[in-house]
């Protein structure tokens, strides 16, 4: 096993996003009682406090999870923290750890 050298920040979709996400899929209607798979993103391995780390990555973070239903900027909420949190619930980690034994590989999504 290998630790990897990043820490974490699991997302959660709150209703405001699910109420929002709904607008764009008619066949498939997210429901805020499904249990939906939380999204990680790796995130730099040495900080202290939680807030400061989140205020650092929230507005990628959140831009990433709203491209990833919708290309539709005109529909996107106002991109400010309090939003953030009022659309995800965040956990926070510093220790990853990988199970494989194949090496990791990366693709730019950018």
């Amino acid at each position: 096993m290998k630790i990897i050298n990043r820490g974490y920040l699991i997302l959660k979709v709150k209703a405001p996003f699910i109420e929002w996400a709904n607008q764009f899929e008619d066949e498939f209607q997210f429901d805020d009682l499904d249990d939906l798979e939380p999204s990680i993103y790796l995130i730099e391995e040495d900080f202290f406090d939680n807030e400061q780390i989140i205020k650092q990555n929230f507005k990628k973070v959140f831009l990433n999870e709203l491209m990833a239903v919708s290309e539709e900027e005109e529909t996107y909420p106002e991109i400010r923290e309090e939003n953030f949190h009022n659309w995800f619930g965040v956990t926070v980690g510093t220790t990853v750890f990988d199970a494989e034994k194949s090496d990791l590989q990366r693709f730019d999504i950018d």
